[in-house]
């Protein structure tokens, strides 16, 4: 299976070691051989970089790890193939335009029959996938919802919630999803260490850190000089956990949205 990386942040920040344990799993220490991406967010812009080829053995990716992009939001994927040729058109993350947003999704899983009980024509795929097909599905059913005037985070919810629902009856489905305002991380089931495919389908690690550069630097951020008097919140969200910290797993079929390091909704769920 894929495996998916994300990371919101209140402070403009680079995710280097988680980065670089996440690209080892690219063709390393994981079998994710057939691509990666990374998408880096800018005041709702998205700047995305993918390749169809390892992360792990990747001259670009090494490039990037260490000429990175300041950023609150980043989210990152490394492909396992399924369905669809390891190509360009089939390396995540996708993104569309809506309501003047670069929107940005990422899928780990398998979904199965999507294209024969799910029937979408507003959006049309690229590649040919099926984590493209149920982008396609999403931004299908948000369309209308962005067409005037921004959403609240309630009504995006209440449209988000039954697409993922609805995609996690076809099998494994995770999904990693932006707006450019709110990071969404939805969690399913995938195939275990043990060979089962079972929940947790990602897990998430929070953080609140102040004036510490020492704890930052043991879950993969940076911050610039000029930050280092300003408590920094970060949330990330990962397939399976990235270093030996207390990462939590995610319930099955729940959406987790974050915003500038604080999970935000379900509003039980806070900062460690």
């Amino acid at each position: 299976m894929c495996e998916l990386f994300a990371l919101s942040s209140k402070l403009p920040t680079l995710a280097t070691f988680s980065l670089d344990e996440f690209s080892r799993h690219g063709g390393n220490s994981g079998p994710h051989r057939d691509g990666w991406g990374l998408a880096f967010y800018e005041d709702g812009y998205a700047q995305i970089f993918r390749e169809a080829r390892a992360a792990s053995n990747s001259d670009w990716m090494q490039f990037l790890k260490h000429h990175q992009h300041r950023s609150r939001c980043v989210i990152s994927h490394i492909r396992l193939a399924t369905q669809g040729e390891p190509s360009l058109k089939n390396t995540q993350p996708f993104s569309r335009e809506i309501g003047g947003r670069r929107h940005v999704f990422c899928h780990n899983g398998d979904l199965q029959g999507i294209y024969r009980r799910i029937r979408e024509t507003r959006f049309k795929p690229i590649g040919d996938t099926d984590s493209e097909y149920a982008f396609c599905y999403l931004m299908g059913k948000i369309d209308k919802l962005w067409s005037a005037t921004d959403p609240t985070l309630q009504q995006r919810i209440e449209t988000i919630t039954p697409v993922f629902d609805r995609l996690a009856e076809l099998g494994q489905a995770n999904f990693i999803y932006s707006d450019g305002d709110y990071l969404y991380g939805y969690a399913n089931k995938r195939r275990q260490a043990n060979g089962r495919i079972e929940p947790p389908g990602m897990c998430y690690l929070t953080r609140h850190c102040a004036h510490d550069r020492q704890a930052l630097s043991l879950y993969g951020v940076e911050l610039s000089g000029e930050q280092t008097d300003t408590a920094q919140d970060i949330v990330l969200f990962a397939s399976v956990p990235l270093s030996a910290e207390p990462w939590q797993p995610l319930q099955s079929n729940q959406l987790t949205v974050s915003r500038l390091g604080v999970i935000v909704y379900p509003e039980t769920r806070c900062a460690d």
